[in-house]
């Protein structure tokens, strides 16, 4: 894979308040709301879900944890409220089982993005739209398809979290802190995720380098458990939170401080070898207009062959989404492209 970068210039937004609106009052939406309050990201956070009266406690729960926090208010509201939002979140969805894998949900979960991308549609929000249902790779695109914005405003948490997990077990592996390791995850976030082991820093060092004298790392057995580590935190307590409301929290705050970082989030690609025109992980640069530029990084043989895999897997999904959704079928893949461009400015 090229070591080139590829992406437009993204469509500027019209002026919105600092104030976030998260579609899904579960356990995933009311942990990022919550994170959210704690580190003081947006002044207001408001829940949508439909059942109302769950939001209501939920933001009544918050509002009582934000009187020892920093000053954000927090309330309940409906779709009305996200016209004027800088970030729109997603986690409402079809929930997995036990060993349940992501893809088996994708129809369940399409259904509702959609709905809630219309609904927001209808308001009038023209902000970042962050996708966190799964499958999310397929939801993005069902997300991008189902709405008016560009692509560029259309961003899924993709592999961030899948990413800090291999960075996690290679700082336990090595002894050393997190933040000293450099590791990426990239394709579905799913079970054809692939971990980047050539890319592996640890303070710098390529990871075969610095493990000469150290016990060498079994990449196989890593990148299985990071694979697994969802269905083993599910089998235990029946679902996800605390990892994936963090990888939201992280993304909105590169937007919201228009941080121009560089994590690996699901988006729309143009140009990508293996990916073209699906909406897949790679490492974006996220500011404040969402994805400013996807970059492609070199990748050896193995883990193009399976990106390239991975990406397969995906587009699988979305075409028969797309036919569900009554969309064109000749080439749903073409349609995503066409549509995606006709929303872009060009450079």
């Amino acid at each position: 894979m090229a070591g080139s970068s590829t992406g437009c210039r993204p469509m500027t937004l019209r002026e919105s308040t600092d104030r976030i609106v998260i579609i899904g009052a579960g356990h995933v939406g009311a942990t990022a709301a919550y994170a959210m309050m704690l580190r003081g990201i947006f002044p207001e956070i408001v829940l949508i879900d439909d059942n109302h009266a769950l939001a209501s406690a939920e933001a009544a729960d918050l509002s009582d944890a934000n009187a020892l926090a920093r000053p954000s208010r927090i309330w309940a509201g409906t779709y009305d409220d996200a016209a004027s939002a800088k970030v729109a979140v997603i986690t409402a969805g079809a929930a997995t089982h036990g060993a349940e894998n992501r893809l088996s949900v994708a129809a369940r979960s399409a259904q509702i993005v959609r709905d809630c991308v219309n609904a927001l549609d209808a308001a009038g929000f023209d902000g970042i739209l962050l996708i966190a249902a799964n499958p999310v790779d397929v939801m993005t695109a069902i997300a991008f398809n189902s709405g008016s914005l560009p692509a560029s405003q259309v961003l899924g948490t993709g592999t961030l979290l899948d990413s800090n997990r291999l960075r996690q077990m290679l700082a336990a592996h090595f002894n050393v802190a997190a933040s000293a390791v450099d590791a990426v995850v990239l394709g579905e976030h799913g079970d054809s995720e692939v971990a980047i082991f050539s890319a592996v820093r640890i303070g710098g060092i390529p990871l075969q380098e610095f493990q000469t004298d150290r016990p060498i790392l079994d990449t196989v057995a890593v990148a299985k458990a990071v694979r697994e580590s969802a269905y083993s935190i599910v089998s235990g307590k029946g679902y996800t939170s605390f990892g994936i409301a963090t990888a939201i929290v992280r993304i909105c705050e590169a937007i919201i401080r228009n941080e121009r970082a560089v994590l690996p989030i699901s988006t729309l690609m143009h140009g990508i070898a293996g990916a073209d025109e699906i909406a897949i992980s790679m490492p974006c640069i996220i500011g404040a207009n969402g994805v400013e530029q996807v970059l492609a990084p070199l990748l050896n043989a193995d883990e193009a062959a399976a990106f390239r895999s991975s990406s397969l897997t995906i587009q699988g999904v979305v075409e028969a989404q797309v036919r569900e959704a009554g969309l064109p079928q000749s080439n749903e893949v073409a349609w995503l492209r066409d549509e995606a461009r006709s929303r872009t400015t060009s450079e």
